[in-house]
């Protein structure tokens, strides 16, 4: 676990992989609690009988839920400790290159991209890479941008 308490330890850590999360089984509970928060109950996702003769051999999970769970695995590999508040900005950049079986392990590796200056703190990129385990092309590939306040 990397601890960043000072702007400049972020700026110095600028294009660094910070590490890899541990393994995550993404099983068919998780993705139909997705599926219900959020509404997306399409059959790839959801329907276990009839998935089985789709297109991947069963149900996969949602490419948002993969996406929503870059904050657990990112607080696995850093942790942010710098003054000030920390606020999500956006998204500049998100693929799902594969999809993500239930059942399937994926984990996670995070790197920090440009960090720039703001007048009311800091800007930084971070790069997120959620592999699956097993196949060669990961599941989400993330740049992610979070403010970070004085």
């Amino acid at each position: 676990m990397r601890v960043f308490e000072t702007f400049d330890e972020v700026a110095a850590a600028s294009g660094e992989e910070l590490g890899t999360s541990d393994w995550l089984t993404i099983d068919q509970e998780r993705v139909d609690a997705f599926a219900d928060a959020t509404g997306d109950h399409q059959w790839i996702h959801v329907d276990v009988e009839r998935a089985k003769g789709g297109p991947f051999g069963g149900t996969i999970a949602h490419g948002y839920l993969t996406l929503s769970l870059v904050p657990f695995f990112g607080a696995q590999i850093f942790r942010l400790e710098t003054p000030g508040a920390k606020l999500n900005y956006g998204v500049n950049k998100v693929r799902f290159p594969n999809p993500l079986k239930v059942g399937s392990r994926v984990r996670c590796t995070a790197s920090f991209g440009e960090v720039a200056d703001l007048p009311a703190g800091k800007q930084l990129v971070i790069r997120y890479v959620v592999e699956i385990e097993g196949e060669d092309k990961p599941a989400c590939v993330a740049e992610t941008v979070v403010l970070l306040l004085s």
